[in-house]
């Protein structure tokens, strides 16, 4: 596996400045930037022009990863060359938040199932369950395909994200990429590092991810009353506050909720993923010292459940945090991709991006879900053998 990293300042001279790409002859280009870049179909004729056999993949973000620190305004491009792992992209438009199982389904149908070892998901960032995404691309694949990746961002707006695909860029199409064979070596690692705030309160009436009651009282006014000052800017200071979901015994799950949205009649809160209608919510808040060590620990887990002993192969980590922790952590983001970078080495090239929902499973890849205010990690080599 050979691997070759652009960071793209502007989008002026994008036919120069994506020159170095055409050399390595990319199967695959993950591409995730500011919208700006997304809004600029050049970008894309850009890169068919120079990799003209490559997929291409990636999304609009609220910050882009690389190397060991966090740019914005930028569109950081990771073009891989695979020595014996093919690639194929498929996607589908997703027509609003109840088309998410929907959705999922028909990338699983679209991609070839055959020699299939994992799956890369990119998606809308707003008007989504990313959750029942997930659920419905997991259900239609064959046992052990692992997937990974999250939903995209607008630099924490919630208002118009967008994808990039075998179709080009949209505003309204999810995109999957499938890695085959079995010489794609993966882990994975994912923790948070939020603290309770508050009791765990019974979810008494909920459809899907729209949250309308908390212990019989409308969930709104609840999640006011923790807020303070804060409610005043809500939804943006949702990200500051996510839930933990629970279990119908109180137990953790280790699974966060953002808030997307809120309906001040309703009284009601819109998550970015379905709630456990027997469970219970509780409400979370964090330091940025307590995120980075929950980086630290995404990225020892990664490492500890990598399969492969080849030290000096490339390997590529995918970066997937959320815009909330960006947010928490303002001018020391930067650290917990510096602490991450650090834990993985030198022979790792970090690309990734902040979202507005993180997918990922254990570190073996298995259980993949939907998770919010998350650093999750996808780690990948090609073995020798």
């Amino acid at each position: 596996m050979k691997l070759h990293q652009l960071i793209l300042t502007n989008r002026l001279n994008l036919t120069r400045d994506l020159a170095p790409l055409a050399a390595l002859q990319p199967d695959l280009i993950l591409a995730f930037g500011a919208v700006a870049f997304f809004d600029d179909a050049a970008l894309v004729s850009g890169l068919q022009q120079v990799a003209p056999m490559a997929a291409l993949a990636g999304c609009s973000t609220a910050g882009e990863i690389a190397v060991d620190r966090v740019y914005d305004d930028t569109c950081v491009l990771t073009a891989l060359r695979f020595d014996d792992t093919g690639v194929q992209t498929r996607s589908t438009r997703i027509d609003g938040m109840g088309d998410s199982l929907g959705a999922g389904q028909r990338l699983a149908a679209a991609l070839p199932h055959a020699d299939l070892s994992a799956v890369l998901l990119f998606g809308t960032g707003v008007a989504i369950n990313g959750s029942a995404l997930v659920a419905g691309l997991q259900a239609g694949l064959p046992s052990g395909v692992t997937i990974s990746g999250g939903l995209a961002a607008d630099g924490g707006q919630f208002r118009q994200t967008s994808t990039l695909g075998p179709d080009g860029i949209a505003t309204d199409r999810i995109v999957a990429v499938g890695l085959y064979g079995n010489r794609i070596a993966l882990s994975y690692g994912s923790f948070a590092g939020w603290e309770p705030f508050g009791p765990a309160r019974k979810v008494t009436r909920c459809v899907d991810n729209v949250l309308f009651e908390l212990d019989g009282v409308r969930a709104l006014d609840i999640y006011k009353s923790y807020l303070g000052d804060y409610a005043r800017d809500l939804p943006g200071s949702g990200l500051l506050f996510p839930f933990e979901m629970l279990g119908p015994g109180r137990e953790q799950s280790k699974v966060f909720r953002t808030i997307l949205g809120i309906d001040e009649a309703a009284g009601s809160l819109t998550l970015a993923g379905d709630i456990d209608p027997q469970g219970y919510l509780k409400l979370m808040h964090s330091s940025t010292d307590t995120l980075i060590c929950g980086a630290e620990t995404a990225a020892q887990l990664a490492s500890d459940s990598a399969r492969d002993s080849d030290t000096d192969a490339p390997r590529l980590a995918l970066l997937v945090s959320c815009v909330g922790r960006k947010l928490v952590m303002g001018d020391r983001v930067d650290e917990e991709v510096e602490a991450v970078a650090g834990i993985l080495g030198s022979r790792t090239t970090v690309c990734g991006f902040y979202s507005n929902g993180e997918i990922a499973g254990s570190g073996n890849g298995s259980d993949c879900r939907l998770h919010n205010q998350t650093m999750t990690i996808t780690w990948l080599t090609e073995s020798r053998s």
